[in-house]
């Protein structure tokens, strides 16, 4: 890099207390040899430890860290867009709390965005999951490569890092379901990823369960893509089909044969299908409803308890330190 960037790390936290004096303590170094103005960004939602606690303290030891205190836990991905609105510096790194995101990986994400990329995410060369998480994680990936319309998003992961100029494109975001990864295709088409280490988490389990990916899938799903209501659609046509096509037979068959089809297990199979069909339409129908409803009612997508707001900037006892 012939230029150092100014780099902000943004890092959602929930019930880390243990984890995050050793997450500074190797981001620190990696950050002061990086950039001349750099800053990390703790934000805290709602953990049921002493996570909060410990940020204040790091916060109130180092000038360089800023703390987001929400009131509740709402979710890892509004957390993450809370933090990157945040933020004062040219260049976005965003990771996870548990060390499984190495620290000193970050140049290799910086590197690729110097070749002219907008957001380069760091694909662990192998994960550190059981089956069901690796299966929930496979379906989350094809769900977003369905919302983002791109190749990249089989490589995705929550380490990446963007240019700042790219949350441009979704400031007035308000929906109640964000997905930051959808949400900076609406700024970018430049995406890169690369192989980076991934270790396993330093002290606890992670709180990302499988029905958790499952469900933040379908949300992605149906909160930014149509592509539900066109499977509906289709189902929809192919069942017409289907129903003709048995007309055909029924009436053929009369005209043939002199007789109809018989039984009543014949006819309850049909019905039964096609009640089906038009349940699942429904439901999807229904889901995007919801969506709207919950638009509606304006109902906020996160609440700031408090923050560490104080004095921030690059380097520790830096004369030229400005406001937040």
């Amino acid at each position: 890099m012939l230029n150092k960037p100014s780099i902000s790390v943004v890092v959602p936290v929930y019930n880390s207390e243990p984890i995050l004096p050793k997450l500074v303590s190797r981001l620190h170094p990696m950050l002061d040899s990086l950039a001349d103005h750099y800053e990390l960004v703790l934000v805290n939602d709602g953990s049921q430890d002493h996570s909060w606690d410990v940020i204040a303290r790091l916060a109130d030891e180092h000038n360089w860290i800023h703390g987001i205190d929400l009131m509740r836990n709402y979710g890892q991905h509004n957390a993450l867009l809370i933090g990157i609105r945040a933020v004062q510096y040219d260049v976005i790194v965003t990771m996870d709390d548990d060390l499984q995101h190495p620290p000193e990986e970050i140049p290799r994400l910086l590197g690729e965005l110097d070749e002219g990329f907008d957001v380069v995410y760091g694909t662990p060369q192998q994960e550190q999951h059981g089956l069901w998480r690796d299966l929930a994680s496979k379906f989350t990936k094809l769900a977003l490569q369905s919302t983002m319309g791109a190749e990249v998003a089989q490589k995705m992961s929550a380490f990446r890092a963007f240019h700042t100029k790219v949350r441009d494109g979704f400031t007035d975001y308000r929906g109640a379901f964000p997905s930051v990864d959808v949400l900076l295709t609406w700024g970018t088409t430049r995406f890169s990823a690369v192989p980076v280490r991934h270790d396993t988490r330093w002290v606890g389990k992670s709180n990302y369960t499988f029905r958790k990916l499952v469900v933040h899938a379908f949300n992605m799903i149906t909160g930014f893509s149509t592509l539900p209501l066109r499977l509906a659609s289709l189902i929809g046509f192919i069942f017409t089909i289907f129903g003709v096509g048995i007309l055909v037979f029924v009436v053929g068959r009369y005209l043939i044969q002199g007789k109809s089809v018989p039984g009543f297990p014949f006819l309850a199979s049909i019905i039964s299908i096609f009640s089906g069909a038009m349940l699942f339409a429904l439901g999807i129908i229904g889901e995007y409803l919801a969506r709207m409803y919950e638009r509606i009612l304006e109902r906020p997508m996160y609440i700031i308890k408090s923050t560490t707001d104080k004095n921030t900037d690059s380097k520790e006892n830096n004369p030229k330190a400005t406001n937040r």
